[in-house]
């Protein structure tokens, strides 16, 4: 997921505010935890993929 967000130039704090928008409610330190601890859930995942505007996550990429 670090690298999608740095493909586009997205950083925890956009994506914490984009998913605060979707009503997720998220704050730069708990994506920023996270991320650093590679433990999230696939919600997670799937909810930020939408949230920078991933169209599609092809599953031999992961």
């Amino acid at each position: 997921m670090k690298a999608e967000l740095k493909r586009r130039d997205v950083t925890y704090e956009d994506l914490a505010r984009r998913l605060s928008e979707m009503d997720i409610p998220e704050t730069k330190a708990s994506v920023a935890s996270k991320l650093s601890r590679g433990g999230f859930t696939a919600a997670f995942f799937l909810a930020s993929m939408k949230a920078i505007g991933c169209p599609a996550v092809r599953v031999e990429d992961i």
